[in-house]
């Protein structure tokens, strides 16, 4: 096994849709961990126009991108926001699935994110915010599903992907106009 820097590291998101800069982040942790873990958050949400895909169908959707080279585990919302509590939380996740703590933390530069490990004793955790170089969001990838424009969405997606198009996009048809969630 190659020797890399960290032993454990974890990424945390939605992936509603997955899109290079996803893919990029993923990559990166690859390149620098041991092991990855990649804790699917509203792992519990589906069926919205926030959220319009299961944890099962964002689970095959990485399967297909990076196969056995990553952990996938549902990360469901506890309703408290990005804090020091929610933090705590995917502590204790990480620890339930690994029996340790991760070494690094792989995410986009989001300002949310910056109070996670904050106040948690005894906690030492890198954190590696990938600038984004690709001017996309998830969001934004929903729309393309919506507006049935195939060419930008496989412009910001893996061709891995782009078999599975035409069942995301009614997926995304189908919870367009359910705004109602429990998602934070």
């Amino acid at each position: 096994m190659i020797d890399k820097p960290f032993s454990l590291g974890i990424l945390v998101g939605r992936f509603q849709a997955i899109h290079s800069g996803h893919e990029q982040m993923i990559r990166t942790a690859l390149s620098l961990c041991q092991r990855v873990g990649i804790f699917v958050g509203s792992s519990q949400e589906s069926g919205t126009a926030t959220n319009p895909f299961s944890y099962d169908t964002r689970q095959e959707l990485l399967r297909l991108l990076f196969g056995n080279q990553v952990d996938i585990f549902p990360l469901p919302d506890i309703g408290v926001g990005n804090n020091g509590t929610w933090g705590e939380y995917v502590l204790k996740n990480v620890a339930d699935r690994y029996q340790c703590a991760p070494d690094l933390l792989i995410s986009g530069k989001e300002l949310r994110r910056v109070s996670w490990f904050d106040g948690i004793e005894q906690v030492r955790i890198s954190e590696l915010y990938i600038p984004k170089t690709i001017e996309i969001s998830a969001s934004q990838m929903r729309s393309f599903f919506l507006e049935d424009d195939r060419q930008s969405w496989q412009r910001y997606t893996n061709p891995v992907l782009w078999g599975q198009y035409d069942a995301l996009r009614r997926q995304v048809l189908s919870s367009k106009d359910r705004e109602d969630t429990a998602s934070i």
